[in-house]
């Protein structure tokens, strides 16, 4: 078990339901050092106590240990990954040369692609050179990472995770998302940001897109109960400390889900300086 994951995830949940270390103990009836000591990882609840603290903190015990695939699909591409063709294809996205033109893997630089679905920009980025670490919530979807990557012949290092639990705690030269940050609640976003910003080495990038809300584009066909729009300006607000090399909004045609639809959505790259 990671400890240091349940340590952060206490401390996480505690905050998102408003509880001090004081009340939290309070209800649970043990002193607040003894939850200070849980959250600074210098000690661990006892096991008769998981139940309870699970239930103050509104979160399953497989949560709160950062076993998040356990419950309800968070995506609703778990099943359309699970066929042998590959759903997005296998081409990479135009933001990959993007990575290319701006970052070229003169050195190694580690890439780090959020919610990388079946692999094709992270297996795109190992063929060219770059360290690439990848994570995915649908274990098909890495799975065909995976098998990708075998087929090209690089090394991808792909794992499970779930967007809205996990934090990085290595630095990065470069944070890769396309069309996942939408996962993401609002309440949420400053401090995952902060978290991935922090661990991006200086002179880093981060190559991000997300889907922004329009008045003059209907909502897409496929129907994401786990998704969060984001508005214009957001992304590129979250960044106001780093350098901007690009902020385009687009409108683009999408035929994902047999229904031809529109998204709006806004691109950024930006650099640690």
């Amino acid at each position: 078990m990671n400890h240091h994951k349940l340590s952060q995830n206490i401390y996480r949940y505690r905050k998102e339901q408003g509880l001090t270390q004081e009340r939290l103990a309070q209800q649970l009836g043990v002193t607040f050092q003894a939850v200070s000591k849980w959250e600074n990882g210098q000690s661990l609840p006892d096991v008769s106590l998981l139940p309870e603290l699970s239930r103050q903190l509104a979160v399953s015990m497989d949560r709160l240990f950062g076993y998040t695939s356990a419950g309800k699909p968070v995506t609703i591409y778990e099943e359309e990954y699970k066929t042998p063709h590959y759903y997005w294809g296998t081409e990479p996205s135009v933001t990959c040369y993007k990575v290319l033109e701006l970052m070229p893997p003169t050195r190694r630089l580690k890439v780090l692609d959020i919610g990388c679905g079946e692999g094709k920009d992270a297996v795109f980025l190992a063929r060219n050179g770059y360290d690439v670490t990848a994570f995915d919530i649908s274990d098909a979807g890495i799975e065909k990472t995976k098998m990708l990557a075998e087929r090209t012949g690089v090394h991808v290092h792909v794992f499970k995770a779930d967007i809205r639990d996990f934090r990085l705690e290595t630095e990065f030269d470069i944070v890769y998302s396309s069309g996942v940050l939408h996962y993401i609640r609002p309440e949420y976003r400053a401090e995952i940001f902060n978290n991935y910003k922090q661990f991006t080495a200086k002179g880093g990038m981060h190559f991000l897109n997300v889907f922004v809300q329009k008045p003059f584009i209907a909502p897409p066909p496929e129907n994401e109960p786990y998704a969060y729009d984001w508005i214009s300006g957001e992304l590129l607000s979250l960044y106001h400390d780093w350098m901007i090399h690009d902020c385009p909004e687009v409108v683009f045609d999408c035929n994902s889900s047999g229904v031809p639809h529109q998204h709006a959505m806004s691109k950024l790259i930006a650099q640690k300086l």
